[in-house]
């Protein structure tokens, strides 16, 4: 399933090679997963000890979790000094998450995981050699979505089909956020420092040169998904007023259209009443006409809230997230 890159020049070049050492930093967001950070720190780090020339650190990111998962994470950091930890002091979400280790991470090289196992950390060794290869991120996308519920894959595969036509920001579909990338990725990253963010947007709108790894769907080593089809619909949502201003296109046009009919209906009626004199009648066409219009004008109107909406948090500048311990 997973393919292999062929012994290369590089590889002869690092071994032995002290001053090419690298550290990666993995970044691992948590909410709620006790059971599973275990399985996970054993698993990566017997994947990670592999890799030579390079050292690493687990950077976890405990989400304002509701469990025991920060006191784990001490347990962790007791028994191995390579991983660190940082404790929000409530739920900011994985973006926040996601955004915090990237400040805080060390590494010359900074991967993303979630800690289901979701992401294969079987990757990690090719993914480090395409790195070593001249790429500056190494991304992964499923090409399956096996054991998912169908409504939910397909408005997922729907909202990036929608995305490549009403957005110039690349996103590709099945895109996870596991990946690696340089230090100079990750310091273009940070230099967006937007309130409202969709990471998936952002790693296509920084650029850089991309490798993309293909696997099929994993289930969860362990624990629930904190994603139902409700909060990622949400997510999408978020998704396109961050990276698209379609909508606010669309709503014009709907605007314009409509005045246009309006102006058309009331011509129609000034020339049907000359000629024909008709009485007052068809009140009932007429509330479901004011209905429907009333509607798209709701819709309309809810599509320029979001915006503004995002523009408010934005000025607001409210800290994305607020670290309560950090080791």
């Amino acid at each position: 399933m997973f393919r292999s890159i062929p012994y290369t020049v590089h590889q002869k070049q690092r071994k032995g090679s002290a001053d090419l050492m690298k550290l990666i930093s993995i970044i691992v967001p948590c909410l709620n997963e006790q059971e599973v950070i275990p399985i996970f720190y054993r698993t990566v780090t017997e994947v990670l000890d592999s890799l030579e020339n390079a050292e690493y650190e687990l950077l976890f990111v405990d989400d304002g979790s509701d469990d025991r998962t920060l006191k784990v994470l001490k347990e962790l950091k007791k028994k191995d000094r390579r991983c660190r930890y940082l404790s929000f002091t409530r739920n900011f979400g994985k973006e926040a998450a996601i955004y915090a280790g990237l400040i805080y991470a060390k590494g010359d090289y900074v991967g993303l995981m979630d800690v289901d196992l979701q992401d294969p950390p079987s990757l990690l060794p090719e993914m480090f050699e395409w790195i070593w290869q001249g790429y500056d991120s190494v991304a992964t996308r499923r090409v399956t979505r096996k054991g998912e519920p169908p409504i939910r894959s397909f408005f997922a595969r729907s909202f990036y089909r929608l995305m490549k036509k009403i957005s110039q920001t690349e996103m590709m579909d099945g895109a996870r956020d596991y990946r690696l990338m340089t230090r100079q990725m990750v310091d273009a990253i940070l230099s967006m420092r937007e309130y409202n963010r969709f990471t998936k947007g952002i790693f296509g709108w920084v650029g850089f040169k991309t490798k993309w790894l293909e696997y099929e769907n994993v289930a969860r080593a362990k624990g629930e998904t904190k994603w139902n089809f409700w909060k990622l619909l949400v997510y999408s949502l978020d998704g396109i007023t961050a990276f698209s201003t379609a909508p606010l296109l669309i709503a014009s046009f709907v605007g314009v259209l409509f005045c246009i009919i309006a102006f058309l209906m009331i011509i129609f009626i000034i020339v049907r009443k000359l000629i024909f004199g008709d009485p007052v009648s068809g009140w009932p066409s007429l509330v479901c006409i004011i209905l429907m219009t009333s509607g798209v004008q709701f819709f309309c109107t809810g599509i320029l809230g979001q915006y503004l909406a995002k523009a408010y948090m934005e000025v607001k500048r409210r800290p994305i997230y607020l670290v309560k311990e950090e080791i």
